[in-house]
C-alpha cells in the first residue's frame, strides 16, 4: 500500500485536464505513443465532439523513481457545473488531488466549488499552473490569486504544460511525495466502496470500486451491503485505461467487478461491496444527486415508448445522477418525468438517447417544482410539489407559492460589471458582498431565484462579460413565489408541451415571446388557426396563421366567371367542414418543439 497514490484532477471547465492526463500517459508508458490520440480519457462521441468531460474516468499509471516503483491511480473529472456530483464521486476515492488553473484565464468560479469539495474531503491539494506555454500566459499574476485562495507559497505552485509536456515528470514526482498512500485498515475482511459503474450487454453491471480493506479475487461470492444481493466475481481488474483483468485486487487499489447482474436498480453509486457473511457495517456512501430542472421526455411515435423505458433504465447504470418517473399526457401520449442536474445535463442525456439508442424525442420545456399551498377547493389548506407546468393549479386557486433559490458565485473583469448590473436586476437577483479578486478581477456574491438562473442567463451573462464572466452556484433553499402559469394554444387547443410557469412581472412579455416564435416556425396548415398565449384566466397575446391558398381554378381557362366562384366556394365549404368535423387538428412537427425548447 505505501507505493500506491491515488489522486484526481478538479478545474474549471475547459482548463486543460485531459491534455494534462494525456501527457501524464504518455510520460508514464500506460499507452503506447503510436495508439496516443488527444483526450484519450473521454471515451464518448459526445466528449470528444464538445470537447468537454462528461464522464470520470479512471485510470492506473506505473512510474518508477528512485529506484522504487509507484502504482498512480488517477480519476479525471468533469469540469462544469452540472457534472459536480461526478466530481464529489472521484473524490471520495481518493487521497489528493492537482488543482488546475489555466494561467490564460486564472482562478473560476467552478474552481472555487471543486476546491471546497476536496478540502471538505480532507484531500491534500497540489496546485498547478496550466497552459503556460500559452502566449497569453500571465503566470505572475494568476500564481499571486492561487497563493490568496490556497494561502500557500509560490514555490509550492508548479508549472506545466499539458500540450508540450513541460513540468508534466515534475508534477509526477510532487505527486509521489505530498499525496499521502492509503491508509492501513483495522480490518482484513474485503470491503469496497461502488464510486460508478457501467453496464454490458454481455457481461451485466461492472462496478467500478474503491478497495477500502481486504482483497478480492474473481470467483467469489460477494454481496451488496445495502441492496442486500448477492453475486460472484466473473472478473477483477484494474483501468489501463482500458479495462485489464488482474488476479487479485487488494486494498488502496482501484478496479472493477464484472458481477454478471443483469437487472437495473441492484447496484447503486455509494453501496458497499463485501463477502457474503461480512457483518461489518457498510461503508459510509454518497449524498443521493437532487435534481434541479426538471423535463418531460415522450417518443416521437408511442410504438418506441417500451424502447424509451429499456434505454432510460440502461443510461441510468451509466449516469445515475438523473430520475425518471412514467407520465402520461393527452396530446403526447405516454412518456416519463425526468429530472435532471442542470441545462446541459437535459441537453446530455437527450443527445445521448438519440445518438445511442436511435430515439427520435419530443422534450417539453425544462422547469423546476414549486411547493404550491392550496386556499380553496377540495384541497384547501394542503401543499403539495408541482413538478410540471402543465399541473399547476389556475389562477386564483392558491394561497402561496414557493420556488428554489440559489446562491451564485460570478468572477468577472471589474471592467464588465456595468454590464452585469441590469442583467442582475432583470432576472430578480440580490446582490450580496463584492470583493476584488486577483487582478482587475471581482468576485460578486448573490441570491437568485433558480427559474431565473434557468431563463437563458448564463448565455447572457457571457454576452455581457464578453465570454469573461465564470459562474457557480449551489442550491439555497425555498423562498415565496410570485409566478402564474402561461398556457400556449394552437387552433383553439391547449399544448401541454409548451406550458410554462413564469414570473408574473414578466408574463406579457414572455407570451409575446413564445406566440411569435411558434408563429415564425409553425407549418401553415389547410385553414387558418390561431396560436395564443393564455394566462391570469385570459388572452394575452394572439396571432394568426393563414391557411394554405390552393387554387383550384388554375386549370381552368375562358368561360364564365361563375364557373370559377363555384369551385372556390366548393372549397371555403371544404375547409370550414374539416375543421368541424375534427379534422382541423394541427400536426406539430418534431422540430417545432426543439425549436421552441432552445433559446
Amino acid at each position: 500500500m505505501q507505493n500506491i497514490r491515488n489522486f484526481s484532477i478538479i478545474a474549471h471547465i475547459d482548463h486543460g485536464k485531459s491534455t494534462l492526463a494525456d501527457r501524464m500517459l504518455e510520460i508514464t508508458g500506460t499507452i503506447e505513443k503510436r495508439k496516443m490520440q488527444d483526450q484519450v480519457l473521454d471515451s464518448m462521441e459526445l466528449e470528444r465532439e464538445r470537447g468537454i468531460t462528461i464522464k470520470m474516468q479512471p485510470v492506473r499509471m506505473k512510474y518508477s523513481h528512485g529506484g522504487q516503483g509507484y502504482i498512480l491511480n488517477l480519476i479525471d473529472t468533469p469540469g462544469h457545473i452540472d457534472f459536480s456530483y461526478e466530481v464529489s464521486r472521484a473524490l471520495k476515492a481518493v487521497e489528493g488531488s492537482i488543482l488546475l488553473v489555466d494561467a490564460t484565464q486564472g482562478v473560476q468560479a467552478q474552481t472555487l466549488t471543486t476546491l471546497n469539495m476536496a478540502r471538505e474531503a480532507g484531500l491534500t491539494i497540489i496546485p498547478v499552473l496550466s497552459k503556460i506555454d500559452s502566449p497569453l500566459a500571465r503566470v505572475s499574476e494568476i500564481k499571486e490569486e492561487v497563493i490568496k485562495l490556497l494561502d500557500c507559497k509560490a514555490e509550492d505552485i508548479l508549472e506545466v504544460s499539458g500540450r508540450t509536456g513541460e513540468g508534466v515528470e515534475s508534477l509526477l514526482l510532487e505527486v509521489i511525495k505530498k499525496i499521502p498512500p492509503p491508509k492501513q485498515s483495522e480490518t482484513n475482511n474485503f470491503q469496497s466502496l461502488i464510486f460508478d459503474f457501467k453496464y454490458s450487454t454481455h457481461r451485466g453491471v461492472i462496478v467500478f470500486i474503491r478497495v477500502m480493506s481486504g482483497e478480492v479475487k474473481r470467483n467469489v461470492p460477494l454481496v451488496f451491503k445495502i441492496a442486500k444481493e448477492t453475486f460472484t466475481s466473473i472478473e477483477v481488474g484494474i483501468f489501463s485505461p482500458d479495462e485489464l483483468p488482474v488476479d487479485v485486487l487488494s486494498a488502496g487499489e482501484i478496479g472493477y467487478i464484472v458481477t454478471g447482474i443483469k437487472q437495473p436498480g441492484i447496484a447503486s453509486v455509494g453501496d458497499t461491496v463485501a463477502v457474503q457473511g461480512d457483518s461489518l457495517p457498510p461503508l459510509h456512501g454518497y449524498m443521493l444527486p437532487r435534481p434541479v430542472v426538471w423535463a418531460s421526455i415522450y417518443p416521437e411515435s408511442q410504438d418506441d415508448f417500451v424502447l424509451l423505458k429499456q434505454s432510460l433504465g440502461k443510461l441510468k447504470l451509466s449516469d445515475s445522477s438523473y430520475t425518471y418517473e412514467e407520465e402520461s399526457s393527452g396530446a403526447l401520449g405516454r412518456g416519463f418525468r425526468c429530472g435532471f442536474l442542470g441545462m446541459l445535463h437535459l441537453e446530455i442525456i437527450t443527445e445521448r438517447l438519440h445518438r445511442e439508442f436511435s430515439l427520435e424525442l419530443v422534450v417539453t420545456m425544462p422547469t423546476i417544482t414549486y411547493e404550491v399551498t392550496y386556499k380553496n377547493g377540495p384541497k384547501q389548506g394542503k401543499t403539495e410539489t408541482i413538478y410540471s407546468p402543465s399541473f399547476f393549479p389556475d389562477e386564483g386557486l392558491l394561497s402561496k407559492i414557493r420556488e428554489p433559490w440559489v446562491d451564485c458565485v460570478i468572477i468577472t473583469p471589474s471592467s464588465k460589471i456595468s454590464n452585469i448590473m441590469p442583467l442582475l436586476y432583470e432576472h430578480e437577483a440580490e446582490l450580496g458582498e463584492s470583493e476584488n479578486f486577483g487582478d482587475d478581477r471581482t468576485k460578486l456574491s448573490l441570491k437568485m431565484p433558480l427559474r431565473e438562473l434557468m431563463r437563458n442567463f448564463f448565455d447572457k451573462l457571457k454576452s455581457a462579460s464578453s465570454g469573461f464572466a465564470s459562474i457557480s452556484y449551489e442550491i439555497e433553499g425555498m423562498r415565496d413565489a410570485n409566478v402564474v402559469r402561461m398556457d400556449i394554444l394552437v387552433a383553439d387547443e391547449v399544448l401541454p408541451a409548451f406550458s410554462r410557469v413564469v414570473s408574473r412581472r414578466i408574463v406579457e412579455q414572455e407570451a409575446e415571446l413564445a406566440v411569435e416564435k411558434l408563429h415564425a416556425i409553425l407549418p401553415r396548415q389547410m385553414f387558418v388557426m390561431n396560436i395564443q398565449a393564455k394566462a391570469l384566466g385570459r388572452i394575452i397575446s394572439s396571432r394568426k396563421v393563414s391557411a394554405f391558398s390552393k387554387d383550384v381554378t388554375q386549370h381552368m381557362y375562358g368561360g364564365d366567371i361563375t364557373r370559377k366562384m363555384k369551385l372556390r366556394e366548393k372549397q371555403k365549404k371544404g375547409k370550414k367542414k374539416m375543421k368541424e368535423r375534427g379534422r382541423g387538428t394541427v400536426d406539430i412537427p418534431h422540430d417545432v418543439f426543439l425549436k421552441m425548447m432552445r433559446s
